[in-house]
């Protein structure tokens, strides 16, 4: 089987306009983007259609926080059912809020998502997901196959100490529904996320581990970039190329 591979489009920061045209330029043919309202699906899909591109997952806002979040949720759920996108990608904070209420809710977004083949992967953020560890326990908290886990090979170091991609990926390899491609120079909260192939991430190994798994993507690339510096548009593109280039470079495309 060959990797999905795909671009998160806040890659290119404020040029996100002439993104799906360098997209196509460069042959990567899967994105993901924010969900689109109701009222604009089909010009969302005519413009993926026009640029050759396919949505593979969708940014949901999922405030687990709420008590309505399920009913609140729902209509993202339509959405991706209705543009065939099977991945919502989305961020979950516990906060004070009772975990078994959270699991509860979780789950009842799982059960709502099932009939359409759709998982909800949650971001490797805190305070569920934000290493493999805390990840496997609300997994099996919330026990549902179609929630899972969004694992990020950059928020991993970032949020924690002493730990690498692979050692925690392998901790919730049954549970991950999509990936992040994300470099880092490896530094606890420490916003530096290059290019790949310019950080302490080994891609090669990461993409091992779930290939021989029977994981085979979504993988986004996901290029947040460095704190402080300034990049013009061509910087921006060229660090989606450089990206790209890598993953073809180690063999995984």
């Amino acid at each position: 089987m060959e990797n999905i591979i795909a671009c998160n489009l806040g890659s290119y920061r404020q040029f996100g306009a002439n993104a799906y045209a360098h997209l196509a330029e460069i042959g990567l043919t899967n994105v993901e983007i924010g969900v689109p309202s109701a009222e604009s699906v089909n010009e969302v899909q005519s413009n993926l259609n026009a640029h050759g591109l396919t949505a593979t997952s969708l940014l949901g806002r999922c405030d687990i926080q709420s008590e309505t979040v399920v009913s609140d949720f729902q209509p993202t759920l339509e959405i991706a059912d209705q543009m065939g996108v099977k991945i919502i990608f989305a961020s979950v904070h516990a906060g004070d809020t009772d975990r078994n209420a959270v699991y509860d809710r979780l789950r009842a977004i799982g059960e709502n998502a099932e009939p359409s083949g759709i998982k909800v992967c949650l971001e490797t953020h805190p305070d569920l997901i934000h290493n493999g560890d805390i990840a496997l326990e609300t997994m099996q908290a919330v026990n549902h196959p179609n929630i899972c886990v969004n694992f990020d090979t950059g928020n991993v170091y970032y949020y924690n100490h002493n730990v690498t991609a692979v050692s925690e990926v392998q901790k919730v390899i049954p549970h991950v529904g999509a990936v992040h491609l994300k470099d880092t120079n490896g530094g606890y909260r420490t916003w530096h996320f290059p290019a790949l192939g310019e950080g302490v991430v080994d891609f090669k190994a990461v993409f091992q581990t779930l290939n021989d798994a029977g994981f085979y993507g979504p993988f986004t690339m996901e290029l947040e970039g460095i704190e402080g510096e300034t990049v013009d548009e061509a910087g921006i593109q060229a660090r989606v190329a450089d990206s790209l280039q890598h993953l073809k470079n180690i063999g995984v495309i």
